[in-house]
């Protein structure tokens, strides 16, 4: 699709006031860009007094955990709210962003609502990790998620994101709409979090080996799809009062193949059981965690999937970012 038809596809995005919070980050930043290119007037609220926007862009420098931030002027008016903003880093700030944040933006549209009994749509970029992961007795059972498998969410980014979303679905009501947006792990060039580039370095170093069943699957999306899925579901009326799931699930064995092809780099022809690698990398994580970042090994031997036959089906969508072929964006 080229540029111009994709943007023929969002022309009811045009006059429109649309709200972003998150717009500084990652996902955030791609979507501010592709709606600045829709004719809407795009408002963003940041905490970064030097994050720099297209010059068409609203900013509000502003921090949702700040107890004392007002969001009247960000929302009012508002016709469709992005609510991207997410803290990955710092556990201490996940339950301040994703539960009192999220407080403080539902209480400022209902607000909103009772001056103009305008109903906005609420978009929430939520995360898979609401699913939770497997057992922990067989990380290698096979599973298939879907929307409305049960959420089982374990660390506290999980946990916070989840009651974020159950917290905008019970109060929507009469007030507004929403749409719950589950992406897997989102990859892009300019994303911050370095676990896929050290997947990729090591790999590159040669020393790589196979861990667990020959059909474990690896869970990624490009954020390119991601921010399309956004864009959509702006505009089509079926995704109102939804959740949607969004992955590109394939084995790691096509994921890792890709990656040593592309970097021209030799794999080990090893391949270790998932239940012989257990133990020591659990040791070795309790001796040396508190000094080094120990990398979690059960995510290579998951055999979980996550279905988008709902997004595909509601909505229409199409992937423009196959893996494990778009992994070549990050290689470059």
């Amino acid at each position: 699709m080229n540029e111009q038809q994709d943007l023929l596809d969002y022309q009811s995005l045009n006059k429109k006031i649309v709200c972003v919070t998150g717009g500084n980050g990652f996902i955030g930043k791609k979507l501010i860009e592709k709606l600045s290119k829709t004719g809407c007037c795009i408002r963003a609220i940041t905490r970064k007094k030097n994050a720099i926007f297209p010059s068409n862009v609203n900013v509000f420098i502003g921090d949702l955990t700040d107890a004392n931030l007002s969001l009247t002027k960000f929302i009012e008016d508002c016709d469709i709210l992005y609510h991207c903003a997410g803290e990955t880093n710092y556990k201490q700030q996940m339950s301040l962003l994703h539960i009192d944040g999220t407080k403080k933006l539902i209480q400022a549209v209902e607000n909103e609502f009772k001056l103009t009994k305008k109903k906005l749509h609420w978009i929430q970029l939520s995360s898979c990790g609401a699913y939770g992961p497997p057992n922990n007795c067989d990380v290698e059972i096979k599973r298939t998620i879907t929307e409305t498998s049960e959420t089982s969410p374990t660390n506290e980014y999980e946990i916070t994101k989840t009651k974020s979303d159950e917290m905008v679905i019970e109060t929507s009501n009469n007030n507004f709409e929403y749409t719950i947006l589950r992406p897997s792990n989102v990859i892009g060039p300019s994303m911050t979090n370095q676990s896929i580039y050290k997947l990729i370095q090591l790999v590159n170093s040669g020393y790589f080996f196979f861990i667990g069943k020959k059909d474990a699957i690896s869970t990624y999306v490009h954020v390119d799809d991601v921010v399309q899925a956004l864009m959509i579901i702006s505009c089509n009326p079926n995704s109102k009062n939804e959740i949607f799931n969004i992955s590109y699930d394939c084995s790691w064995e096509d994921l890792l193949k890709k990656i040593s092809y592309l970097l021209n780099v030799k794999m080990l022809p090893v391949r270790i059981p998932f239940k012989f690698i257990q133990i020591p990398a659990k040791l070795i994580k309790l001796t040396f965690g508190k000094f080094v970042n120990v990398p979690r090994l059960d995510p290579f031997a998951y055999r979980t999937k996550y279905s988008t036959k709902k997004i595909e089906s509601f909505l229409n969508f199409k992937f423009s970012k196959p893996m494990p072929d778009s992994i070549e964006d990050l290689i470059k």
